[in-house]
């Protein structure tokens, strides 16, 4: 029997406790559900959960998120995650190739992110997809200290 592929789909402002959960899992501090309920319900969100119907979690198969918000022709990617369990199996990967066409679908030209510049994996990530850093924010993050990169990458 073979494993059925890894999919995405979009996800609903009434899921936010779930995906509260979820980021909580992927970070050392979850985004409230309230929070991501007006960020996915709100003007220009949009949330994508990777699943993987085979992952045997109670919690049910998301093993990723991304959430996006556009505004007016330009979009940032607030948040990515994926479970420890699942990283390097191209979960990330598929998210944010996904939350580039789905912010280029809506119009916008370019799309912004923030990493931690001691976050290697995820700043590969991004490079690969084609961002580039477009700046710096020293000691943005106030529990470790590490600096902000901001990135960019234009979709037209």
């Amino acid at each position: 029997m073979t494993t059925p592929p890894m999919t995405l789909r979009q996800a609903k402002a009434d899921e936010a406790g779930g995906l509260s959960h979820l980021h909580g899992r992927c970070f050392d501090e979850a985004w409230s559900a309230d929070f991501i309920a007006r960020v996915v319900g709100g003007p220009g969100g949009i949330a994508l959960a990777a699943v993987d119907p085979d992952n045997g979690d109670p919690d049910g198969g998301d093993i990723g998120f991304a959430f996006v918000r556009v505004t007016a022709d330009e979009a940032e990617l607030l948040s990515i995650g994926v479970l420890p369990e699942w990283r390097d199996g191209g979960a990330g990967r598929l998210l944010v190739r996904a939350a580039i066409e789905r912010a280029r679908a809506t119009g916008a030209v370019k799309i912004h992110l923030e990493v931690a510049d001691d976050n290697h994996p995820a700043r590969a990530l991004y490079n690969a997809a084609g961002f580039r850093q477009v700046g710096r924010r020293p000691g943005y993050y106030d529990k470790t200290g590490a600096d902000a990169l901001t990135m960019a990458l234009d979709l037209i």
